[in-house]
């Protein structure tokens, strides 16, 4: 019985699923009640999101369990694909990763148009320039990248 297919969607998915990993350890560390890059939770808080939102345990821990799930889910779809027992499951968590990023690349690309969603586009040129040049190409790229191995018929 085979159980790992290697697929033209393994590097893409490993990217993707890399990044989610990488964000969930951030907020892992930031749970610890650490601020780094920022200098306080104020500042951390208008440089990743705009807005103030508290970086404490009961908000970012449940995050970053969410990230490292969405992480296995694209490996393990990549790694044993469609055919696989839990594939439909596979699958569906597949295009759930695809529609998040999807869905906040674009909130990304619309705030950096001009439409206002609640932020604060004068509290941090930090998270303006982080939007533009950072978080809102890298989640369309992983959008992109769990599309095309959702798509993948292995």
């Amino acid at each position: 019985m085979k159980t790992h297919t290697t697929t033209s969607a393994t590097a893409p998915a490993t990217a993707v699923a890399a990044v989610l990993a990488t964000d969930g350890l951030l907020h892992l560390f930031w749970a610890t009640g650490s601020t780094w890059p920022a200098s306080d939770t104020r500042s951390l808080s208008y440089a990743v999101l705009g807005a103030e939102v508290p970086f404490t345990p009961p908000v970012v821990l449940p995050l970053a369990a969410l990230l490292f799930t969405a992480a296995a889910l694209v490996t393990a779809r990549a790694r044993l694909g469609r055919s696989h027992r839990y594939g439909r499951l596979l699958q569906l968590g597949t295009v759930a990763v695809a529609c998040g990023t999807a869905l906040r690349g674009l909130v990304g690309v619309a705030w950096a148009c001009g439409v206002e969603a609640g932020l604060d586009p004068g509290a941090g040129d930090t998270f303006y320039w982080l939007n533009l040049a950072l978080y809102t190409p890298l989640c369309l790229a992983m959008a992109a990248a769990a599309i095309g191995l959702a798509r993948e018929r292995s």
